[in-house]
Order: structure tokens, then C-alpha cells, then sequence
């Protein structure tokens, strides 16, 4: 029977990072994660939102019942999250919750009962535990939970563990798995921030972005799609024609870098797309470029999703972005706006667009006054495709069947 620092030391040995959130029991597991070397190689953060404030806080909202299996999930969902923006390589992450309530020093009318997950890239991990209330003080109830967190964590990091979790005859854990929706389903429910949707027709959440355009700009990157793309031409692509692609390849000469398209499936003033809808957007891409797929409709949003990202975009859109009427009116809005972009380290690379009969580029843009730097123009020389989606569609229900 493995022993508990044995099976820390096989943890720690696994390429995994985790973000561990207990509340209520379980900290006797960080200690014993800490306590074998080599503790920074899977720990990335450890919580303890003890207090209720703490816990909202974390959860971004008050759940119904605090010691539950879906509050345990939510935690390591929120904890998954956590550890995606906090890890700096490609390792796979691990968000690990418990949430708890054992012996204290007054009688609890209810449950002894402790709920664990484990959230990765393919599913969630739940445990839920009923104690015998009576049949250990609080030291030997905090044993069993932190045990059934090792076996947990050693789950989700591939391994099979046997290390016992000294149950007694009475007491029954219950445990399911279950896998993640497909990574569409994933966005439109708010699990998920960002998609990426390959060439190949892959659909995938952070994961590491393969050579796909070897040789040139972008080959060979390594890191989270989020790390890696520093460029993105953002559009509904209804449809996606020759200018959207030519403007990216025009942006990608200049930028030296590759230039993904992002597509937001939430509109300000629509119902968010369909799946299917999604789908036959992201079929036009075959081929030709990585897509983000993303839930924000606003570029401070885009921008919150991808810092430090260029954004390529027609002159059409850099006028409704320094124009107050789009931000409530407001003046003040839209500076803040445009000063929380720039303090993210985004750019806007913005090409000319032909507007009833005139050529129109960002030298017709008003920009206000000390944000020249965060615009750039694309040169007429370098692109020009006097074309645009609506006319296509218009176009295309025009046509006789």
C-alpha cells in the first residue's frame, strides 16, 4: 500500500500543475504536498477561502449550498481557470477544490461530509464523502479528507493510486466522471473564454499551437494559442471572402508575426450564434487560418482576452471605436476605453476601406488627442479590397433559385 509521501513524490514527478482550493478541511493535503521536495514543480497556487466573503469572492457568486458536489466543481473550475493564466508552459492543469465540514469544538446538527474535484482540459472528477459522525475527532476526519484529496490529484494526474483513505464500514464514497461538452458548447454555456479552431478542423481550449505554417511567420510557436498569437483580424465572416484573407496576409508581412481571425459569438445587438451557425462560419476556415472563437463582443473585452495583441481592422471599425455614441455617448467612456486597450499592450493596424466612393484610411479618423500611438495604417499600397460581407450577402439572397 503506497504511503501518503510516497504517492506526493509520484505526483510531483507527473508534468501536471494544479491550483488547490480547500475550504473547511483539507489543508492537512497541502501540508503534505509541500512537505516532500519538488512541491514547486506541481503547485502553482494553494487557496483557502475560509470565510463566506472569500468564498463569493472566488466563486464570483454565492452558491446554493456550500458543501456540495457542484460547488466543489465550481471551485475547481474556477481553480482550472486560475491555474490556465497562471502556468508558463504547456504543462497540462489541474484545478483541485474540496469543500468541507467536519468535527469542530461544538456538536454539528448535520452531515460530516467533505465534496473533492478535479477539473482538467477533458472533464471533472467529483467525490462526495458522508462521515460517521462520532467515530473520529477532528484531527482523524481532516486525515481522511486529505487523503481522498491526494487520491484525487493523483487521479487527475494520470496516475492510479492506492493509497488507502481509511474509511470505516459505514461510509460509502461516491465517485463519477464526467467529460467536458464539445468545446462550442463549452463557450455558449460561459465555461470556457477562449476556443481555438485549427486549420484542420480541430477544435481546441489553450492548447498548444502546432507548426502548421511551416516556414513562415508563427512556425514553430510554443505556449497556449493565447500566448503564442500576437495578431488577430476579428469579423463576423458572413461570409469570409478574398479581402478578409488578403487583409490578414497583408497584416502578417507587416506585423512579421502570424495573424489568427477571431470571431465573437455574441453580438451586442443579436441573440449569440447557434451552434450549427458557428460551425459553418468556422467550415470556411478550412485551411486557411487559425480561428479564436471568443464571447467578446467589445474590443476592451478582446482585448482582456489577449493582451498585448495587435488587432487588425477595417478604417470602418477604428471610426466606431473613437466614437463616443458607441459608448453611451459618453466621451469620458470611450477615452477610458481606449486607455485600459493601450495599458494591456494592444495596437490597432487599421486598413483603408472604399465608403461611397471614396477611399477612406486612418488619416480620416479623428483620433483623440495622445492615442495616435496606438493606431496604425496599413498603407493603400500594401492592401486594398474594395468588398465587403454585407454586399456579398446581399448579393447572395438576391440570387434567383
Amino acid at each position: 500500500m503506497t504511503g501518503v509521501l510516497d504517492l506526493v513524490q509520484q505526483i510531483h514527478a507527473t508534468p501536471h500543475k494544479a491550483v488547490v482550493v480547500v475550504a473547511g478541511s483539507g489543508t492537512q493535503g497541502l501540508a503534505w504536498l509541500m512537505e516532500v521536495p519538488g512541491a514547486s514543480r506541481t503547485l502553482l497556487e494553494a487557496l483557502v477561502p475560509y470565510g463566506r466573503r472569500s468564498m463569493v469572492q472566488f466563486l464570483g457568486e454565492e452558491p446554493n449550498q456550500y458543501v456540495s458536489v457542484p460547488t466543489a466543481q465550481a471551485m475547481a473550475r474556477a481553480a482550472y481557470r486560475r491555474g490556465m493564466a497562471l502556468r508558463e508552459d504547456a504543462s497540462p492543469v489541474v484545478g483541485l477544490a474540496c469543500t468541507a465540514t467536519i468535527a469542530t469544538d461544538r456538536p454539528k446538527r448535520g452531515d460530516h461530509r467533505c465534496c473533492v474535484a478535479a477539473w482538467d482540459q477533458d472533464g471533472v472528477a467529483s467525490y462526495d464523502l458522508v462521515l460517521a459522525k462520532g467515530r473520529r475527532d477532528r484531527a482523524g476526519e481532516e486525515e481522511v479528507v486529505s487523503r481522498l484529496l491526494l487520491h484525487a490529484l493523483a487521479r487527475a494526474c494520470g496516475l492510479q493510486p492506492d493509497l488507502s483513505l481509511a474509511l470505516v464500514d459505514t461510509e460509502d464514497l461516491v465517485a463519477e466522471r464526467l467529460t467536458h461538452p464539445n468545446p462550442i458548447q463549452r463557450l455558449l454555456s460561459q465555461d470556457v473564454d477562449l476556443v481555438w479552431a485549427y486549420p484542420d478542423g480541430r477544435l481546441a481550449v489553450d492548447e498548444v499551437i502546432p507548426p502548421f505554417i511551416k516556414g513562415g511567420p508563427g512556425a514553430g510557436l510554443e505556449g497556449s494559442a493565447r500566448e503564442g498569437i500576437s495578431a488577430v483580424l476579428p469579423g463576423s465572416f458572413n461570409p469570409l471572402h478574398h479581402g478578409h484573407l488578403e487583409l490578414a496576409q497583408a497584416a502578417q508581412a507587416m506585423l512579421g508575426v502570424l495573424v489568427a481571425f477571431e470571431l465573437s459569438v455574441v453580438n451586442v445587438d443579436k441573440p449569440p450564434l447557434e451552434e450549427a451557425e458557428i460551425r459553418s462560419r468556422l467550415a470556411q476556415f478550412a485551411g486557411q487560418g487559425l480561428v479564436a472563437l471568443s464571447r467578446a463582443e467589445t474590443f476592451r473585452k478582446k482585448a482582456e482576452l489577449l493582451p498585448g495583441c495587435t488587432f487588425v481592422i477595417g478604417w470602418d471599425t477604428a471610426v466606431r471605436l473613437v466614437e463616443p455614441r458607441y459608448y453611451g455617448g459618453q466621451e469620458p467612456a470611450m477615452l477610458a476605453a481606449l486607455a485600459e486597450m493601450w495599458a494591456l499592450g494592444c495596437r490597432f493596424l487599421v486598413a483603408g476601406r472604399e465608403h461611397q466612393g471614396r477611399f477612406h484610411t486612418l488619416a480620416d479618423i479623428p483620433i483623440p488627442q495622445g492615442f495616435h500611438p496606438l493606431f496604425q495604417a496599413i498603407p493603400e499600397s500594401r492592401f486594398r479590397a474594395d468588398i465587403s460581407s454585407t454586399a456579398l450577402r446581399s448579393q447572395r439572397q438576391t440570387k434567383p433559385n
